[in-house]
């Protein structure tokens, strides 16, 4: 059931995603939330928080390293975490 009222996550961009969990964040610490809702939206942050770790796990994979030379000159890439 919280799946399809989170159908929309997959297709948020980080920031976008990041901005809806900020302000269910926002809205829970205020704590004047109904019990029902605040489930809800709990679950809908769970999702975003999910997406977002998604998509920067996809964005550390693409980052590289530059080599350089012994001169200090670029020769090449390498993944950032030496794989």
């Amino acid at each position: 059931m919280a799946d399809q009222a989170n159908e929309d996550v997959a297709q948020m961009s980080f920031e976008q995603a990041l901005d809806a969990l900020e302000k269910i964040v926002d809205d829970l610490e205020r704590g004047d939330v109904p019990l029902d809702q605040s489930i809800r939206i709990y679950e809908r942050g769970e999702a975003l928080k999910a997406h977002c770790d998604r998509l920067l796990k996809a964005a550390e994979d693409k980052v590289e390293k530059i080599r350089l030379s012994r001169d200090g000159k670029p020769a090449g890439t390498e993944p950032l975490d030496g794989e």
